[in-house]
């Protein structure tokens, strides 16, 4: 006796020539499909498998493709992408002291912050990402732009020791911090973090502010630190601490911490990151154009610390571009190890999605193709001359992959790009918008 079996309805079912789900590390699925309802991975299964079991409402079949968890950008100040190009070929404080802080100081403000995101989202959707760290101010506007754009993000409150057009004085930050989080505590999109900018911008009592806050609201902690050997040398002479040991003097080192840059550690503050759960972004094109130093990816991957990769701004990378970082981040980390090996291409692609989404405490929704996490995915044409032949499918996304390859790109399972067109977004307009901003910028700078 046969029994028929009914077709369960879907919303998508997305076919591909691979799928890698990231985790398990290194796995390659040839020929599978996945499932979504709701927003969410329902099934993760062989394409004539999955033809049989589901009766999708849209069918997207990508024979030639790589479909991916969508890239996790652990650090970004997606506003800055207005300041592309303005300053370049400098080091860190002065790029910071005489260029962009300056100009930032003339300019910022909502409809800044605002139009500088939506810029970065639609970069950003065109290559692959999917998510952002962001690290700025008037995260009121951010929330705002980024749940307007269906985009997903951990926008940050920021605390810095001088006032800024967001605030005036240390009560300020955490006042305004804390109705911005109520505002958006319970939002599927847009969740928030603290963004202390740095230790060297930051008080000892505003520290300690942010651990209790953090501890009461389950908020990560997301702070550039260890950025150059200077930082390090002016926290020693300032506090008699190099900054990790001032941080966790202060109760900051544990797993809600994400540390970003991370040039210059020692193997004792690599162990103490290992032991505590501090997750750390790595940004090496900005270090590069910066000459901030190297992060020691090998060193920190063999001692069990998280790592995501972030590209940092447009106004010091100049680009938002997880693919190139994630080759750069791969490269770089064998040269500075001095090792073949460090770094692999899986350990590489992880970083740039699971590692970011752990960073981030958004591991159980994003980061890995698992049924039951949201439907935040990428195709990627591999059918391409660049990507030919394709041997190895994690080598090719990792070393040989451009992002103009991107052709499809879900966020909980919504549509944001297809066939290399965005969605719902008026390229022209966008590129009209940044150019009346060079305009207003360089005449800030005559």
């Amino acid at each position: 006796m046969t029994t028929d079996i009914q077709p369960q309805p879907c919303d998508l079912l997305i076919e591909a020539g691979w799928v890698v789900p990231v985790e398990p590390r290194g796995v390659v699925l040839e020929n599978h499909a996945v499932a979504v309802r709701a927003g969410v991975i329902v099934a993760l299964l062989p394409i004539a498998e999955a033809r049989i079991r589901f009766s999708p409402k849209e069918t997207v079949s990508r024979p030639g493709a790589a479909l991916i968890p969508g890239l996790v950008n652990a650090h970004v100040h997606n506003p800055m992408t207005l300041l592309r190009g303005v300053a370049d070929d400098l080091p860190l404080m002065e790029w910071l002291n005489g260029h962009i802080w300056p100009v930032e100081g003339a300019v910022i403000g909502p409809e800044f912050v605002a139009d500088g995101v939506t810029l970065a989202i639609a970069e950003m959707l065109r290559g692959g990402t999917t998510c952002a760290n962001e690290n700025y101010f008037f995260p009121d506007v951010q929330a705002a732009t980024y749940k307007r754009h269906g985009f997903r993000a951990r926008v940050g409150l920021p605390v810095i020791d001088f006032p800024t057009a967001w605030a005036s004085s240390d009560d300020e930050y955490f006042d305004r911090a804390i109705e911005v989080h109520d505002q958006w505590r319970d939002d599927p999109l847009v969740s928030m973090a603290f963004v202390p900018h740095a230790p060297y911008t930051v008080s000892d009592a505003s520290f300690e502010r942010i651990r209790m806050l953090a501890d009461q609201l389950d908020l990560p902690v997301h702070l550039h630190t260890h950025e150059t050997a200077h930082e390090v040398e002016e926290s020693l002479q300032k506090h008699g601490q190099r900054p990790l040991a001032r941080l966790d003097r202060l109760g900051l080192v544990n797993d809600r911490l994400i540390a970003v840059h991370m040039t210059d550690v020692t193997d004792a503050e690599i162990e103490l990151c290992a032991r505590r759960g501090v997750s750390v972004v790595h940004c090496p094109e900005s270090n590069l154009k910066l000459a901030s130093g190297f992060c020691p990816v090998g060193r920190l991957e063999r001692a069990g610390v998280n790592l995501a990769i972030g590209t940092d701004g447009a106004a010091s990378n100049n680009d938002l571009d997880m693919f190139g970082e994630t080759r750069t981040a791969a490269q770089l980390a064998k040269a500075v190890a001095g090792d073949a090996a460090a770094f692999s291409a899986p350990q590489a692609l992880r970083a740039a999605t699971l590692g970011g989404a752990k960073a981030m405490g958004l591991d159980a929704l994003i980061g890995s193709i698992e049924v039951g996490k949201q439907a935040d995915l990428a195709c990627v044409d591999l059918d391409q001359v660049e990507t030919q032949p394709v041997h190895n499918v994690v080598s090719q996304l990792v070393y040989a992959t451009g992002r103009h390859q991107v052709g499809d790109v879900w966020i909980a399972g919504v549509a944001k790009l297809r066939g290399r067109e965005l969605v719902d977004v008026d390229v022209a307009a966008l590129i009209a918008n940044a150019k009346q901003w060079r305009e207003r910028i360089a005449a800030i700078r005559k």
